[in-house]
């Protein structure tokens, strides 16, 4: 039991080691804790391990370069108390307190984490007598026990374990509620409390968030729209390849979160490199003075690249869905095309107003085409340099049969595509004629 509340606050003070241990010693970077969440009726249990490097500032006795196992007693408790101040689990909005706690040394050889029953039998067992660990290797194991009102109400875990350290500290998490398959997340100190298991409109609102946050700091998609509207002073012109963006992007999107795109370590560098080499493709298209009529086909096709750079966003926050994963990826699409919106409206003012007075006519056309190509080269050679140094896929019939099934989506697709810019044209022309107002 946890029953000195002086000792609590002491060690959690002391728990903010990371800060004064990276600067004292050299710290592993991407390191990983371990951790477990299992709910029961009536408790919660978080199983938890922590590389021993990371509690440099808790003095724990050594013999020689080996941990002393026999007068530990002491640091382990000051571990526990600061483990459980700096990881929280929540209940529908309330902070539990662990009401019991239990730790041990293990050596880094120890494989017990892979599943929830062995680490919480090996947590329960003392090191044997003659175990030696070395200082600052293997790890700190952890069992902390919290009294819940009900293992159906909604919960929530932060951790806050050296947050100075952001992103290079994560904390994998396999979620275990009664009666239902687990989940796996990975979070950080920055991504604040994290629900362990959603409701399907809080997760919808946090991917629509998500999408619109994905789009409005995704530089090379703007650039790209940018790209796309820059000839045109008019939302009947831009509708239709507005749309035809926005559908081929959305196919492949989901397409893809659904496991169906293509797989390898040479795909993400490919798409990056597609992405930045079609903002260069667009912007000489505008300053040749290519056909804009029929722009919506490219743009369908850079669309379908696009879409899977859109995907990888999804991807990395999936894990934050719970079981709503359709909620999920339909919200993050919503979340993208609010955003793409809403950069649209102050986008194509701003360029209206520059056409007709700063950069009049195909001058204005072709400078900021130009200044739109120089920045997408410069991204397309630096991610080719990468790209090229992937090794590239085996073309085997699994491979061939995924080929098959996107060659025939994209024909579908792209029908969709035509038809939906075709009727959006069409009805803008008509409210054109029936207001009398170019649209």
């Amino acid at each position: 039991m946890i029953r000195h509340r002086g000792l609590a606050l002491s060690a959690a003070a002391a728990f903010t080691f990371l800060g004064l241990a990276a600067l004292a010693h050299e710290f592993k970077l991407d390191s990983v804790i371990t951790s477990f969440v299992k709910l029961d009726p009536g408790q919660a249990h978080l199983v938890v391990r922590l590389p021993l490097h990371l509690t440099r500032t808790i003095k724990i006795p050594v013999k020689g370069v080996w941990i002393d196992l026999d007068t530990s007693g002491p640091a382990l408790e000051k571990l526990l108390a600061g483990l459980g101040h700096d990881i929280t689990l929540f209940e529908d909005g309330r902070a539990l307190s662990p009401r019991s706690a239990v730790g041990r040394f293990s050596l880094p050889s120890d494989r017990s984490f892979r599943e929830y029953e062995t680490a919480v039998e090996h947590v329960a067992r003392p090191p044997e007598p003659d175990t030696q660990i070395f200082i600052d290797q293997g790890y700190f194991d952890a069992h902390l026990t919290y009294a819940i009102r009900s293992a159906s109400s909604r919960f929530a875990i932060q951790t806050q374990v050296a947050p100075e350290l952001k992103d290079y500290l994560k904390m994998t998490i396999r979620y275990l509620p009664p009666g239902e398959e687990g989940q796996a997340m990975m979070i950080t100190s920055e991504s604040g409390r994290v629900s362990l298991n959603p409701e399907w409109y809080r997760a919808g609102a946090s991917f629509v968030v998500l999408g619109i946050k994905h789009i409005l700091t995704g530089y090379d998609h703007l650039l790209f729209l940018l790209c796309l509207v820059i000839p045109f002073l008019r939302l009947r012109e831009v509708a239709a390849i507005i749309t035809a963006f926005t559908v081929a992007h959305s196919f492949t999107l989901l397409g893809s979160a659904y496991g169906l795109g293509p797989g390898g370590d040479w795909f993400p560098p490919f798409v990056e490199t597609a992405i930045a080499a079609s903002i260069v493709w667009m912007a000489l298209e505008n300053i040749a003075g290519v056909d804009l009529r029929r722009r919506w086909l490219i743009t369908g096709l850079f669309g379908l690249v696009h879409g899977f750079g859109f995907s990888y966003g999804l991807k990395e926050n999936l894990m934050f869905a719970g079981h709503h994963l359709v909620v999920a990826l339909l919200s993050f699409n919503v979340g993208i095309e609010i955003g793409q919106i809403a950069v649209l409206a102050v986008m194509l003012p701003v360029l209206a107003l520059l056409r007709k007075s700063v950069l009049k006519g195909r001058v204005g056309v072709i400078i900021l085409s130009a200044l739109v190509a120089h920045t997408g080269w410069h991204w397309m050679v630096d991610r080719a340099a990468i790209f090229w140094k992937t090794p590239w896929p085996q073309f085997d019939g699994r491979a061939l049969m995924t080929l098959a099934r996107w060659v025939a989506g994209l024909l579908i697709a792209f029908g969709l595509v035509r038809w939906l810019g075709r009727r959006a044209a069409e009805v803008l022309a008509r409210r054109a004629a029936a207001t009398g107002r170019p649209s």
